[in-house]
């Protein structure tokens, strides 16, 4: 089995955010055909690989991915990360440098600029007092002490507690990545619980009440495991399935 492709991930990640490619557009400043181009594995379009690496960082981080990683996965199939340029490369230090020979002073010359230093600083003067007065007015503005009561207490908010599943009504999904593939896992209330790259050999558990949706992009990549018992049946590899998983049954007596 294949592992998933860059862009397949990007798509299933973008849809499971509920995202349009407008709007990934609107938020990345990429343009719609890249981020298209981007999803179908196409990086023509991307003026090279320099390029291709800030579209896919900008785009996976706004649609939930790990920027760091899908560059990383982009590098290990494009001729891994560039190599740094050594400083011998640019600076050639086995040139000669000619200089020039030292000859005597130009009294003439050099009472020429010191002459004309001077009438430039009297006119810099005559023309800029108005502005040191503004200036030393902001700087006055600046330093003004905030207006604080002194011996003010400092208090810290209490820290809210840990919120503890218990009961019957706790799903409990554990999910085994056997490939890596993208999976997206929200709570009864649509809060995310996950949503990123679950790399192969990896496992992960999530507790929520009542209910747990997920979204797996690669069926054949995941194996699930809910309230202790498999989920047989999730679909064929390579393809992208929405479940949701409920509490355990009550046993009939």
């Amino acid at each position: 089995m294949q592992e998933q492709s860059i862009g397949a991930m990007l798509s299933a990640a973008r849809q499971a955010a509920g995202l349009t490619v407008a709007q990934v557009s609107a938020a990345t400043r990429v343009r719609e055909s890249i981020v298209q181009a981007l999803e179908q594995d196409d990086y023509g379009q991307c003026g090279g690989p320099f390029y291709a690496r800030g579209h896919l960082r900008a785009v996976a981080k706004a649609v939930g991915l790990d920027p760091d990683a899908t560059v990383h996965q982009f590098d290990q199939h494009h001729g891994g990360a560039p190599r740094p340029m050594r400083a011998s490369a640019v600076f050639q230090t086995d040139r000669q440098i000619h200089l020039p020979e030292r000859r005597g002073p130009n009294w003439s010359m050099a009472l020429g600029v010191a002459l004309a230093v001077a009438v430039v600083f009297g006119i810099l003067r005559v023309l800029g007092g108005a502005g040191d007065q503004v200036r030393t007015g902001d700087m006055h503005a600046a330093s003004a002490r905030p207006s604080v009561p002194p011996n003010t207490p400092i208090t810290e908010s209490p820290r809210p507690k840990p919120t503890v599943l218990s009961g019957k009504n706790v799903v409990t999904v554990r999910m085994k990545a056997k490939r890596s593939s993208y999976v997206n896992v929200h709570d009864a209330k649509g809060r995310k619980l996950f949503a990123g790259t679950l790399k192969a050999g990896k496992t992960s558990t999530w507790r929520a009440a009542n209910r747990v949706d997920v979204l797996i992009a690669d069926a054949g990549a995941i194996t699930v495991h809910v309230n202790g018992k498999r989920v047989t049946g999730l679909g064929p590899a390579g393809q992208v399935v929405r479940r949701s998983f409920g509490p355990p049954k009550p046993q009939s007596r």
